[in-house]
């Protein structure tokens, strides 16, 4: 079954890539035939979770990849399984939601391509066996994540938006990138079977604050954890689909996943628990806080994302078996209240035009069904029984309590975000769904819920039902938990989750949270008006804000350098280049230990040889010196003839023709064009010419002392002697230079032909414009 799930994989990839030459009329189902593939990979997800032992896990190689060392494999484990089958089944109930929420848009074409092959990554980056490709998928998600957020291009706010979350995701997986890089470096490879199998624990390396360092860069920016939550806000500027799909189920908790399958490797340190409970404590709360200022519903669903991936963050940097359970089950807590609240919130925009709280009033006799859907995922959301939120609260509680050392400041954070999150949800369906007296104009149906197909209501309905059903039913997720505890902790433990634990202390934080959410209930509107007059003093640190002056003014401080040093002056640029140079090898060479014999040996000097030179150093002068530009080119080309006999004397034959051949046709061009130029302007005043004899001096100084250094001192075993034993045998040439040329540097030479073919293409077609013109003219 494993090598089918990797077929599939596969081909949503391709679906995703061929939906744009599909016929215009597909497009009215295309959400609908799309659903076939995700629905088709949980079934299979859901049939290896049930059969798959839990000490064991299923690799599949494909046998092909990018280099040696990362081939496309994939891994089926307890944690891949879980994270796969969220992926795949809410995917499967967006498609279908997408199909009618998108019917009356442009380009439905480009959002199906771009939501599709975003599933693809997603699933690939969770059941990745290779890091690069994990990365090369997470890459996949940050790219599709950006057009995605931006489909609504005309609108100002949506480009911002998307270039603000590719910016900071995108920075985020180079983090990445340099960490599994220097992972594969220490470890000698990149596949987590056998990292896994190996027991590579990374902890006592001397690079391992370098790798925590860019791994959680690369996390928390991808899960929007404290500093880089403020670009997911801005992502609710993106059709509702992509909300409900990539920033409550898939996407955001890409991080989360790479953290847990990360923990085996890289947890269990004081650094790791830090940065996690830090970030994770700040993100929750914060979160939690904010969402009370909004008046955008989803943009409040927004918020409450971020605190609930704080919440999973911060279970994870606690880092015990307690902490890691509660933060696996509340994965799945929070992917099915979240996705069928965004979809409810799409919903409603459909039918009323608004998503503004403040307007919208009972709701209820228009949109029963979706009404129903939003009790069941609210109450999730609060954490009440008899829904599995309530199971997961009470987990949470319970690793927080656990925790050494800091449960007195971690679990009174976590009591006041779940209080909130209390009042926060009995306000949404009060202030949403029941009547009350407002100031403000109502406004008017659209659409009702009897005019919504039965598949545009379904997710949402699916979604909360299957919350409480697992509530009523937990003991359906403990094997699958077991599996996955079992992957990120290494510890089988067994998983017996319960709707009731009896009197305890737990309990008891759960009967104070709902006491003080419907006391804040009860003073809700005082309060958001406290966090909203929060949320203003805030806008003088507003991140978003901030975010895009700093990229503004680092690109106008870019532009400034660029015009400073790219001044278009050639004669600069060459000093620029030779002093830098200069500089740079010269302290290399002084550095450098170990003094070279020059004189002991040395061959001997022959008179005709020196005079070649001489006369070519005299020709150089010359030309330095003369009025004539074709007097000076006539020296140049003195030089030029003057090394070619230097190739023949010294028995290069063929670089010697090579010479004499280049510097014919480059002389007879000179003379050709030098009639064409304009006069000189200006000729060099004597300082300029001290300075570049100066310059030319010392390059020529330093390259002499270089050559001779290279020369007397061999640091490695020389390659020629390779060349020399192989060129024959198997580049079947006796000249070696030849043999280099055409077979060991083929693919070099072949680049080099290609771009002198393509600079020919490119003057032939000048020339014919030309010509074209002067027809014209």
């Amino acid at each position: 079954m494993g090598e089918l799930l990797t077929i599939l994989i596969g081909a949503v990839f391709i679906l995703g890539i061929s939906i744009p030459f599909f016929p215009e009329r597909s497009l009215k189902y295309m959400g609908m035939v799309v659903s076939v593939f995700p629905l088709l990979i949980f079934g299979l997800i859901v049939s290896l979770i049930i059969s798959l032992n839990p000490e064991s896990s299923i690799v599949v190689d494909s046998g092909w990849g990018f280099f040696q060392g990362i081939e496309f494999s994939f891994r089926m484990d307890g944690l891949s399984l879980i994270f796969g089958a969220l992926v795949s089944g809410i995917g499967f109930l967006v498609m279908l939601y997408a199909n009618y929420y998108m019917a009356k848009y442009d380009r439905k074409a480009h959002f199906f391509t771009y939501l599709t092959l975003f599933m693809g990554a997603m699933l690939g980056l969770v059941f990745s066996d290779n890091l690069m490709v994990l990365f090369i998928f997470w890459e996949i998600t940050s790219i599709t994540s950006f057009f995605l957020i931006g489909f609504n291009h005309h609108l100002e706010k949506s480009r911002q938006a998307a270039q603000q979350a590719l910016l900071i995701t995108a920075g985020g997986g180079l983090s990445l990138l340099m960490a599994i890089i220097i992972i594969g470096q220490q470890t000698g490879t990149l596949r987590l079977s056998e990292l896994v199998a190996n027991q590579v624990n990374l902890a006592d390396s001397a690079y391992y604050p370098v790798i925590i360092a860019l791994l959680m860069i690369g996390a928390l920016t991808k899960s929007a954890q404290f500093p880089f939550h403020f670009w997911l806000p801005g992502a609710m500027n993106a059709p509702t689909p992509v909300s409900a799909y990539l920033h409550s189920a898939t996407m955001v908790n890409a991080g989360v996943f790479l953290l847990m399958r990360m923990n085996p490797i890289l947890g269990d340190t004081m650094i790791w628990k830090s940065v996690l409970v830090l970030s994770g404590g700040i993100t929750m709360f914060a979160g939690a806080l904010l969402s009370l200022g909004q008046s955008d519903f989803k943009r409040i669903l927004a918020f409450t994302t971020i605190s609930a991936l704080g919440t999973m963050v911060l279970l994870i940097g606690i880092d015990t078996t307690e902490s890691m359970k509660a933060a696996l089950l509340f994965f799945i807590v929070h992917g099915l209240y979240k996705g069928a609240l965004f979809m409810i919130a799409g919903i409603v925009d459909k039918s009323t035009g608004t998503r503004d709280i403040h307007r919208l009033n009972n709701l209820y006799g228009n949109l029963p069904g979706t009404t129903i859907a939003a009790f069941l995922a609210l109450i999730s959301m609060a954490g009440l029984p008899p829904m599995l939120g309530f199971i997961g609260k009470e987990l949470i509680y319970e690793a927080k309590i656990a925790v050494p050392n800091l449960a007195w400041l971690i679990l009174p954070l976590g009591l006041a975000t779940n209080v909130i999150l209390v009042g926060l949800s009995i306000s949404l369906f009060v202030d949403l769904f029941m009547p009350r007296k407002t100031k403000q104009p109502l406004p008017e149906f659209k659409y009702t819920g009897k005019d919504f197909p039965f598949h545009f209501k379904a997710g949402a309905i699916v979604l909360a039902v299957l919350s409480l059903l697992l509530g009523l039913f937990p003991f359906v997720l403990n094997t699958p938990l077991t599996h996955a505890l079992l992957v990120t902790r290494g510890e089988n433990v067994t998983i017996d989750l319960s709707l009731w634990h009896g009197f305890n202390t737990v309990l008891l934080l759960s009967f104070l949270t709902v006491a003080a959410g419907v006391i804040l209930f009860r003073f809700r509107k005082a309060v958001m008006a406290q966090a909203a007059r929060l949320a203003i003093l805030l806008d003088i640190y507003h991140l978003p804000t901030l975010f895009t002056s700093s990229i503004t003014k680092y690109l106008s401080f870019s532009q400034r350098q660029t015009l400073r040093i790219q001044h278009g002056y050639h004669r600069y640029y060459l000093i620029t280049f030779f002093i830098v140079a200069m500089a740079l090898v010269g302290s290399q060479l002084l550095l450098t230990n170990g003094d070279f014999d020059i004189g002991g040996q040395m061959s001997p000097i022959k008179i005709h040889i020196l005079l070649l030179l001489l006369v070519s150093a005299f020709s150089v002068v010359y030309a330095i010196f003369t009025h004539s530009r074709l007097s000076a080119i006539l020296a140049m080309g003195i030089v030029g003839y003057g090394v070619g006999m230097l190739y023949l004397l010294y028995g290069a034959p063929d670089l010697a023709i090579t010479q004499f051949l280049s510097e014919t046709v480059i002389l007879i061009i000179f003379v050709m064009v030098i009639y064409y130029l304009p006069a000189f302007a200006k000729l060099s005043d004597k300082k300029t010419k001290v300075r570049d004899i100066l310059i030319s001096l010392g390059v020529g100084a330093l390259v002499t002392l270089v050559v001779l250094k290279a020369r007397f001192i061999n640091l490695e075993k020389p390659i020629s002697e390779f060349f020399a034993q192989n060129s024959l045998t198997q580049g079947h040439g006796r000249n070696i230079v030849n043999v280099i040329i055409v077979d060991f540097r083929a693919f070099d030479t072949l680049g080099e032909i290609t771009v002198l073919t393509l600079a020919a293409a490119g003057i032939y077609s000048l020339f014919r414009f030309k010509i074209k013109n002067d027809k014209i003219d």
